[in-house]
């Protein structure tokens, strides 16, 4: 699954995770800590959408 932040555009791919953030590949999105924030523009969780 890939989720998009709504605000600045930037995608988290679940298969591909965020290595430069400390969150291995294969972590799915509702698995993130709640403190999750976009790393471009720090919107939360809730600033995201699944890709279609």
């Amino acid at each position: 699954m890939t989720y998009v932040c709504e605000l600045c555009g930037w995608t988290y791919d679940e298969s591909v995770g965020d290595p430069e953030n400390g969150i291995e590949a294969g972590t799915k999105f509702e698995d993130l800590p709640e403190d999750f924030a976009c790393p471009l523009c720090g919107a939360g969780k809730e600033s995201f959408t699944e890709a279609e």
